[in-house]
Parts: C-alpha cells; structure tokens; sequence
C-alpha cells in the first residue's frame, strides 16, 4: 500500500494552520474546514462518550466495554464534549442541557468526608475513580487533585456554554461554580508551594507533588483563581522553579519537554495559551529572539514526537513520518518476548513516550490530541492510521492503541487481541483518551471551548495571579 496516497497537500495544511495563528493574534475565529475524515473520527469518538455515559447519573466510565469504574477525569471530558455535539448538530442543546444538568446534580450531591467508603470525595475534591452504581470511592483509589481539577475544567465550561435564562441553564451555572468553591485548595499545600497530588484516607497526602512541566498547568491555575480557598503566586513560581530540568532540545527544536504528549494537550483543552505569557515564557522569547507560548510549546513538542518516530532507534514495526504517537494508554502487557531474534519488552497502560518506556505501543489521541498544534502533520498521521490499520478503527472511532510490532504472543495477553496483518490491538476504548479527541479537534475547527473559556473568571484570576499577561487575557 503507497502510503503517500494518504497525505493530505502540503499546501493546503500549511494554509489551515497559517489561518489558525492568524485568529489567535487577532482574536477573530471563522472557522476552519477539516478533512472528512476528520470530521468522522470526531463524530464517531463523540458517539462513543455520548452512548457509554449513563443520562441520569454522568458517570462516564474509565474504559468500554470492559467492565470498569468511572474515571472523574473523563467525566470532565464528556462534560466539554457536550456541547460540541450541540455546535456539531449531533444531539440537541436539551438532550446536552439535561444531561449536563444531571451530573451536576449528582456529583454536587455526592457524599464528602474522612471515611475510606461511602463517599464521593472529601475537602471538596474527588476520588479519581467512583463506582459506576453509586459514585462512591472505588476500591483504594486516591482523592486526586488533578482528575478534581480536569472534572472542574469541564463544569466550569459547561457554565460558560450554558448561559441562557432557562432555569435549567442557570441552575448548571450555580451548581458548577458551588463545586468548585468548596475545594479546599490550602488543604492540599503540605510542603512549602507545591500541591501534593493527592491524598488516601488510609495513609494521608501522596509524597509526589505537581512539581514538573506536564499537564498538572490546569490543578495550579484553577488553585490560584479560587473565590474561596486561593492560593498565591508563589505556587506558580514555585512549579515554574525547575523548568530548567524539562527544558531541551531533543528531537527537535528547543521547549519544555515531556515525553507522553498528553502532558502538552490536558490543560490546553480548556486553556488559549496563544499569545499569553507568564514570566518564563516573556523570558525564553526574549533569549529566542521569537514569540514563544505554551501553544508553541505544545506545537514544537508534536513536532519532536514525529520526528523520533521518523528516526524510529527502537527499530519498531510502523513507526514513520506518518504514523506515530506516544501517549499514556493500554499495551498488550507487561512481558518480555524476543521478535526477529530481538528481546523486547512491553507494558500494559503505561505513560509512554520518546525514548521512555517506549515499546512500540501507538495511540491515535496522542497525535489526534494535537490537532490545533500542527494539524499538517496531525491530519495526515490521522488518515494513514485509519488506512493501513482498518482494525483499529471501528463505529467508535479508534481503539486506544495498538502495536504493530507485536504479531504473534507466545503467552496470555492483559489487554486487546493479535489481528493477523496488523499486529496486536487494544479491546478498549478509555475515556481520558477520547476525550482529548473530540474537544481538540473542535478547538481547532471552531475554537468553541477556548472561545467561552476566554471569559471564565475564575480561570482568568487564576492566570493573572501566575503573572500571565498579554493577548486576549489583557482584555478579559
């Protein structure tokens, strides 16, 4: 198969994304025209989140169809994916309204406390997976700042879409910011400036605090705009303080690294970081010479993962200039197993990326997940995967991963199954991983959740608390 015939005119692409800077300097959106099959992978992932989320309860589940919990972190998503199916003509804005209305009301109502069951949460945070029957705490999972934090992402836009007069769309409003005004941000500060990760009723707070560039921008941001529990900029400077470990230049051009890319893409699905600066991107602009961001950020870090799938020194099966992504996601297993007289090791879901616990595992959201960074590199990585691999592209969208390394197991499996000629796929799909699919995508088609986000207070105060200044943030 000429896999050339699945790139899209390089022209053309580099127009789209020509277009796409354009609107974020001059704050005007009209839109951007996506590939058919684009638009496919983005309508069949919604009808995925739309059929798997329970209408009465909103508890959308970790992973389907195996029997799973939910996952908060999805239950965000689904929340920002609702209205794209409005804007998209997929469900109507009552279907969306009601739904939204639900889980709201369900998780404001979630039991809170100290107790390792029966409950929902405490200090106003989360536990980071809920049974799916009574959104208790499942099993020993812990409270989690940051799927607390993703959850919140997702209300707080919902209340920013719904801004109608009906009572139903101002009761979101009033319920989305009551659960986010209860999380005690200052409760979770247990060594000087950092926010622990979370917490276990049984042990206490996690030791690992958000203290590295990845996707934990969205945790300090929502911590430092709070009404209630705010905590100050010296939380920023503190997490800004250890860039210089992060900051490098392999694979590509110099940024923030951080090997699986969904670290670059979880806060960027709420947060236009185009055009705004806190203090150490002013800086590295100045020592550039070029107009830097954490958009930038995200976009030369795209670019990185290409390119080391193009260099490929693993030597694994499909790696290419059109085929790549390394995210957190399933694998086959954990398990050592020598292909072409090669010992390799692979994991089962793992945070995979560049040269770190790499083992030939592909996920389409790693690369989809990018769309608004480099959407000519991203739409023709969509495409080929959709070509050469058909069997991870079903009803749903794409399955979560696959590996075409790994064609025959000489032992059992943890997850997904080896399809002769294409190599072992997941059986999955995983909410945190659809998610970043549909809203990225519609961020960059039509910038609907940036757009309303813009005018978030709470999300503004927090950014002008860490110093951000400049763009659309200077007017908001």
């Amino acid at each position: 198969m000429d896999r050339r015939a699945f790139l899209l005119s390089s022209a053309a692409l580099a127009a789209s994304a020509g277009a796409l800077s354009a609107c974020a300097t001059s704050g005007a959106f009209a839109g951007v025209d996506v590939d058919p099959d684009v638009h496919e992978v983005q309508e069949r992932t919604f009808r995925w989140m739309w059929d798997v989320t329970p209408h009465e309860t909103g508890l959308t589940p970790d992973r389907w169809p195996t029997e799973s919990f939910c996952s908060v972190a999805a239950v965000g998503f689904a929340l920002t994916s609702w209205p794209v199916g409005v804007e998209r003509g997929w469900i109507t804005r009552d279907q969306a309204r009601e739904r939204t209305l639900n889980t709201l009301r369900f998780f404001h109502d979630l039991p809170q406390g100290p107790e390792p069951t029966g409950v929902g949460g405490y200090k106003g945070f989360f536990y980071h997976f809920l049974d799916m029957r009574t959104g208790h705490r499942f099993a020993r999972t812990e409270l989690s700042t940051v799927d607390t934090a993703l959850l919140i992402g997702g209300m707080l836009f919902a209340a920013r879409y719904f801004d109608g007069a009906d009572p139903a769309e101002a009761e979101i409003r009033r319920l989305a910011q009551a659960i986010y005004d209860r999380v005690e941000w200052d409760w979770v500060v247990v060594r000087p400036n950092r926010i622990s990760m979370g917490w276990h009723p049984e042990t206490g707070f996690i030791e690992a605090d958000w203290h590295v560039y990845n996707e934990g921008m969205i945790v300090l941001l929502l911590a430092m705009g709070s009404r209630t529990h705010p905590l100050g900029k010296a939380i920023w400077d503190e997490w800004c303080s250890v860039y210089d470990r992060s900051w490098g230049a392999e694979w590509g051009e110099p940024h923030l690294q951080f090997a699986p890319l969904f670290g670059h893409q979880y806060s960027h699905m709420w947060v236009d970081f185009r055009g705004i600066r806190d203090a150490f991107m002013r800086a590295k602009s100045a020592e550039l010479g070029v107009a830097f961001d954490y958009f930038e950020n995200s976009r030369r870090a795209t670019y990185a993962q290409r390119e080391y799938a193009i260099q490929n020194p693993g030597g694994w099966v499909g790696y290419s200039g059109e085929v790549w992504g390394l995210t957190a996601c399933d694998g086959p297993g954990d398990f050592r197993q020598t292909i072409a007289g090669r010992e390799r090791q692979f994991f089962s879901y793992s945070a995979r990326g560049p040269g770190d616990r790499d083992d030939g595992t592909l996920a389409p959201t790693a690369a989809i997940g990018a769309m608004p960074f480099a959407p000519e590199i991203v739409t023709p990585c969509l495409k080929a995967m959709k070509a050469i691999y058909p069997a991870v592209y079903t009803r749903y969208g794409f399955l979560d991963s696959f590996n075409p390394t790994l064609t025959e197991r000489e032992g059992p499996l943890l997850h997904g199954r080896v399809v002769p000629g294409t190599g072992w796929i997941d059986g999955d799909y995983l909410g945190i991983d659809q998610g970043p699919i549909i809203i990225m995508i519609e961020n960059h088609r039509s910038d609907l959740v940036w757009r309303h986000m813009r005018g978030e207070p709470n999300l503004t105060r927090g950014l002008k608390v860490a110093g951000f200044t400049g763009g659309w943030l200077d007017q908001a």
